[in-house]
């Protein structure tokens, strides 16, 4: 076998292994190398024009995990047992027009563009915003358009933790306003910057799962030629 197929075998072995958990062994915590290790796989992850949208906060506090939980019915079985208990949040849309500081910020710290560079970047990013996709003149558009870029770094960690044995489970079974108005009240969050776009948990599974079913992939892919 070549290594480019023992990595491609590798690689699918991680998206069988990975399911949805929903209760983890409470007994077993992710190493602090592991967990930096899957966090850097989602900085690194893609965005649109590489303006990273997100923050990831990481609640291992569980006095607050516990008053999550209240407003989190689809994580009530994770919050308790998981290792890490992630809140993925996404930059709100007023940070994310063309002409915020973040976005400037963005491109001469991050991206360090020059002034020419930079100016035809944000001029082509604002006709994306306002004519591509359309989405600046709606917030509740802007916002969720933002939130689908965190997903991308999600699914990365996700994968990243699969690959070295790790489980997980994506939740959205939450109340976006109450569990936004906890982490205001704990002083986790910025209102002014940030809404929730996402949880995680991650850990190692107390059960096994049953087998993944998934559609064939004649029913998934279409090839137009």
């Amino acid at each position: 076998m070549s290594d480019l197929q023992a990595k491609k075998n590798e690689l699918l072995s991680a998206f069988q292994f990975r399911h949805a958990t929903k209760e983890f062994d409470p007994n077993k915590k992710i190493s602090e190398a592991d967990f930096q290790y899957i966090l850097e796989t989602g900085r690194l992850s893609p965005s649109s024009f590489g303006f990273e949208p997100w923050k990831f906060v990481i609640v291992q506090n569980q006095d607050i995990r516990a008053k999550l939980a209240e407003y989190a019915s689809g994580a009530r079985r994770q919050l308790p047992t998981a290792s890490h208990f992630m809140i993925i949040l996404s930059r709100l849309p007023k940070d994310m027009v063309a002409s915020s500081d973040y976005i400037r910020r963005m491109m001469v710290n991050v991206q360090q563009l020059s002034p020419e560079i930079a100016e035809g970047k944000r001029t082509t990013y604002d006709h994306f915003l306002k004519t591509g996709f359309a989405i600046e003149d709606d917030p509740r558009v802007m916002f969720e358009w933002a939130c689908r870029q965190t997903y991308i770094a999600l699914g990365n960690m996700m994968t990243a933790a699969a690959w070295i044995g790790i489980d997980s489970c994506p939740i959205e079974g939450f109340n976006r306003e109450k569990i936004s108005d906890l982490l205001v009240e704990e002083g986790i969050m910025d209102p002014e910057h940030y809404g929730v776009a996402v949880m995680a948990a991650f850990g190692y599974r107390l059960h096994d799962p049953a087998d993944k079913t998934r559609r064939c992939m004649q029913e998934v892919v279409e090839w137009v030629e």
